[in-house]
């Protein structure tokens, strides 16, 4: 049951926008008694078209002409002008620190009808119609003044005439073989018949054939070059034939192709090195050069794109540089292009090409401190340390060896407190930049990257006071493919986890016992299958209004060794080796959608959605396979795991923990309005909803199976946030209540709890 706002909380209500419209009022008044006797402040502009009958949707000319108007006119926000306000706050003798603050950040300057240059701008909007085909057109102006309120709005008035429009398009004769190249390509040309003539359309027409052209060779080509005439005079209906034509005194080396002569690589480059005297090697019809040898060519040569007597062309070019970039063992890469003296017989012009390789330092060791503080109120230090061998077997192999020291203690009050964790970890990984398979695959696939194949083996020690230790030991050899800017692939065929419950307290084990759900998925000591992770993230792309990112996970285990599997005694689990295996299948797919707005504004949404069925030998998820909600990362209103499973209230149970409240269904959605604040501090207004279920009933959790009324089982919460941003690393602050709380009575989950907000700290942001 939604609970009704008193008598008195609508008096509060109604008196905080009394006094909001007061401070409102108040700015307007004062912005208005600052301005200079014989000014008025400019408002802005409209612009009225008045078209020809034959003139196409004319209104589609209105965005393109008001790009153009100048000056802009002075901000507003709720029909107010707050930046004006605090300009001329910083006018007074003692402006005070908040108001220099508040200029700094929002301040403008006051845009007076004497700053208008109506005449100017005339000039600019018949200067505009004229780039987009419509001559002789004719623009006037007119202020509308408004003493009282000292504002003047000025209308641009255009005459639009019908346009010209192209009747045909054809190059002008040019020598060979230039002149064939630009007949081809301007064949494909959206300069067809009938279509306005725009000069914007030609300038883009002019940077098309410039990069055709230079994708066969025309090294020395530029778009300047190129230069568009129009003629009318065979037509008395505002029709034009274009022709395409080069520049006088174009040199000559700009309309010939270039084909690579000698390809030379430098896998160890480095500029006091210059004056050195290599050896050379030749491999593939490219020559290494390298003393001593620091990259097998056979390795290097897979990643190079570029071979002798090819045709230059700059994409293959970057091509190249990508995908050397990728190996993980060069810092910089350099391709540089060097005309010889001679012209082949041919016509066609020679470049020495030259790819200088600077690599990284063979070894490094990183270590990395934290200070953790999780939402259940575990808190203390982890010492990261890992040690990166580069080119490990001149092949860009790369090896890193990582080692984990964390502790944490529960610091918040209640029976839980002085609850601790001690987790020691290791894990060494091989990375390979090829592709290891029995069958081999050819490089020329990958035209994108070349797929990296990663092994790993790693071993942890986890101790948690008062309730178990956890021995787990893990294994993977699978592979890492960018199939393009956008999209990358990681398969796993080979995806192995060991884990080894021991040391259980007396209080743990009563809890495993009254949660046979819970028991049974800490008893599948062997986990072996296959993973896969699709990812599209266009959030490297900063430049894009509207952003998507969507990634999918597939995780299969124990159909392969089902095979080998073997019953200890009759009706119960199979086992591999003496040991208990899983058999699930769980897939979850990640959705977002951020739509960038205004300058460093965002609105960021999130639907996550998960489900992970157990069948054969098991009848529950392995705990590490299961899902939770709530935390820093999820619904930020609850602490971590505190959430669900479905109605499920911890409270309720003599042995409630955050150990079972898991599920094998989730289902969660976010979404964040981010703006900037002051230099590297970011703000952020969110809402989050989101719970997990059991396909199944499980008596030790009431209200955790998963029903037809899920919808209002949902938790939600809403929040602000504070976020430090420094050059992408960000510290992230998070101060959320809960507003729809599923563990409740039905009448009693939506209550927005104010008064007992949950803060989360976090590294990076939530999604």
């Amino acid at each position: 049951m939604i609970k009704k706002p008193t008598y008195k909380t609508a008096i509060k209500l109604n008196s905080l926008l009394a006094i909001i419209a007061f401070i409102f009022i108040a700015q307007s008044c004062a912005v208005k008694k600052y301005i200079p006797e014989d000014e008025l402040l400019y408002t802005g502009a409209n612009i009225e078209i008045k078209a020809d009958s034959l003139v196409e949707n004319p209104e589609d000319l209105k965005p393109v002409l008001e790009a153009t108007i100048s000056p802009e006119p002075n901000s507003k926000f709720l029909g107010l002008r707050p930046g004006l306000h605090y300009y001329y706050k910083m006018q007074q003798e003692n402006p005070g620190f908040l108001n220099r603050w508040l200029f700094k950040q929002f301040g403008e300057e006051p845009v007076y009808q004497s700053d208008v240059e109506s005449f100017q701008v005339e000039d600019v909007l018949v200067n505009k119609l004229e780039n987009n085909g419509f001559f002789y057109s004719r623009a006037t102006s007119s202020f509308t003044e408004d003493e009282k309120n000292k504002e003047a709005h000025i209308t641009y008035s255009v005459t639009v005439p019908t346009p010209y429009k192209i009747e045909t398009y054809q190059v002008d004769s040019l020598a060979s073989p230039l002149y064939e190249e630009l007949k081809s390509t301007a064949e494909n040309s959206n300069f067809k018949k009938g279509i306005r003539f725009d000069l914007e359309s030609m300038k883009l027409e002019r940077q098309r054939l410039d990069a055709t052209l230079k994708s066969k060779g025309y090294y020395n080509f530029n778009p300047d070059f190129l230069i568009f005439e129009a003629d009318s005079n065979r037509y008395d209906n505002k029709r034009i034939d274009l022709f395409l034509k080069l520049k006088n005194n174009v040199p000559e080396k700009a309309i010939i192709p270039y084909k690579l002569g000698k390809v030379n690589i430098y896998p160890d480059y480095e500029l006091p090195k210059d004056s050195k005297v290599y050896d050379s090697e030749r491999y593939n019809n490219k020559t290494y050069i390298q003393d001593p040898k620091f990259f097998r060519p056979d390795r290097l040569d897979p990643f190079i794109t570029l071979s002798e007597g090819q045709l230059y062309n700059p994409q293959t070019s970057k091509n190249t540089a990508r995908r050397l970039s990728t190996i993980g063992a060069y810092k910089f890469v350099n391709i540089q292009y060097k005309e010889t003296d001679s012209i082949a017989d041919d016509g066609i012009g020679v470049l020495e090409t030259n790819i200088y390789l600077s690599p990284l330092n063979k070894r490094a060791v990183r270590a990395e401190i934290q200070a953790v503080t999780k939402s259940n109120s575990f808190a203390g230090p982890a010492l990261i340390l890992t040690y990166s061998n580069r080119n490990l077997f001149q092949g860009g192999e790369t090896l890193n060896i990582s080692t984990k020291a964390a502790y944490e203690t529960q610091i918040a009050s209640g029976n839980q407190a002085g609850l601790s964790s001690l987790e020691l970890g290791f894990e060494t990984e091989l990375i390979f930049p090829r592709v290891l398979f029995p069958i081999k695959i050819s490089d020329n696939y990958f035209e994108y990257s070349i797929p990296k194949t990663k092994t790993s083996l790693g071993f942890d020690y986890l101790n948690r006071s008062q309730l178990y230790t956890l021995l787990s030991a893990k294994a993977r050899f699978g592979y890492v493919w960018d199939a393009n800017k956008y999209v990358t692939h990681v398969i796993n065929p080979i995806s192995t986890n060991y884990t080894k419950l021991s040391n259980t307290t007396d209080e743990f084990q009563t809890i495993l016992n009254d949660n046979p759900f819970l028991e049974r998925s800490f008893d599948q000591e062997f986990i072996s299958g296959l993973t896969y992770s699709f990812t599209y993230n266009e959030l490297v792309n900063n430049t894009k209004t509207h952003q998507i990112y969507a990634n999918f996970n597939f995780d299969v285990a124990g159909n392969t060794i089902s095979l080998l599997g073997k019953e200890k005694e009759t009706g119960e689990a199979k086992q591999f080796l003496g040991l208990e295996y899983a058999q699930y299948a769980k897939a979850d797919v990640d959705f977002r959608y951020h739509f960038n707005f205004g300058k460093e504004q965002k609105i960021a949404t999130r639907l996550f959605a998960g489900y992970g069925l157990a069948y054969g030998n098991s009848d529950v998820l392995p705990f590490t396979k299961q899902y939770y909600s709530g935390g820093p990362y999820s619904v930020r209103a609850f602490r971590i795991r505190s959430l669900g499973p479905g109605t499920y209230n911890e409270l309720g149970t003599e042995n409630g923990t955050f150990f079972d409240q898991t599920g094998n269904i989730r289902l969660e959605a976010n979404v964040e309005y981010r703006f900037p604040i002051f230099s590297y501090f970011k703000g952020a207004v969110f809402a989050d909803a989101g719970n997990v279920w059991n396909s199944e009933e499980n008596p030790a959790l009431p209200g955790g199976k998963i029903s037809s009324n899920f919808l209002s089982e949902l938790g939600m919460g809403a929040g602000v946030g504070l976020r430090v941003d420094v050059q992408g690393f960000v510290i992230r602050f998070d101060l959320a209540a809960p507003f729809h709380d599923p563990s409740l009575d039905e009448r009693e989950r939506f209550d927005f709890k104010i008064d007992e907000p949950i803060l989360n700290f976090a590294i990076g942001y939530p999604f």
